[in-house]
């Protein structure tokens, strides 16, 4: 039975990933974000074509789907560090970066792990996020800020003393980003 919850639990996971924050948000502006700068329906994109203020409502939005994801992995399991919670947040960010309601074309997933990774880890995620809104006012590139939080995430984990499995799963949760 516990395997069956975990599968359903995925599976949601998933499908909380989907939720189009992007095109649906730039749709109450009357504007298909997938049309517009680089196409890609996510936060960064709708912040170059929307503003910040619309931006950062997908920002946020993005980020819930992947903390509801671990937060439900949370209710099923007592391990909160738990693969479980991992799997899940990975569910989720495929389901937002690969959708199934979308053709399988999503965003990036950096809003979205970001969400799931402040979930399990919130004072490495602060750091984090506090870096990423400095390098990207600074860089005006919001990628080159991605680019540099997803390497800098597995040694902030290591600081809060995460074990090598969680280190090496994060990798792998950069590597999707």
């Amino acid at each position: 039975m516990e395997i069956l919850i975990a599968i359903v639990v995925i599976v949601i996971s998933y499908f909380l990933g989907t939720f189009p924050s992007a095109a649906i948000v730039a749709g109450r502006k009357n504007l298909d974000i997938t049309t517009v700068g680089s196409g890609n329906p996510g936060a960064s994109n709708v912040i170059r074509n929307l503003g910040w203020k619309t931006g950062l409502a997908v920002f946020l939005m993005d980020m819930a789907k992947a903390a509801l994801a671990v937060g439900l992995a949370w209710i099923t399991t007592s391990d909160r560090q738990g693969p479980l919670s991992y799997v899940c947040l990975f569910a989720a960010i495929i389901g937002h970066s690969y959708p199934v309601t979308r053709k399988f074309k999503g965003g990036k997933g950096v809003a979205c792990g970001g969400g799931g990774m402040f979930m399990l880890f919130p004072l490495t995620s602060l750091v984090l996020f506090t870096s990423w809104f400095v390098l990207t006012k600074a860089t005006r590139k919001a990628s080159i800020a991605s680019l540099a939080i997803s390497i800098a995430l597995p040694f902030g984990i290591s600081w809060e003393k995460a074990e090598n499995w969680e280190i090496a799963t994060t990798l792998a949760l950069t590597y999707d980003v």
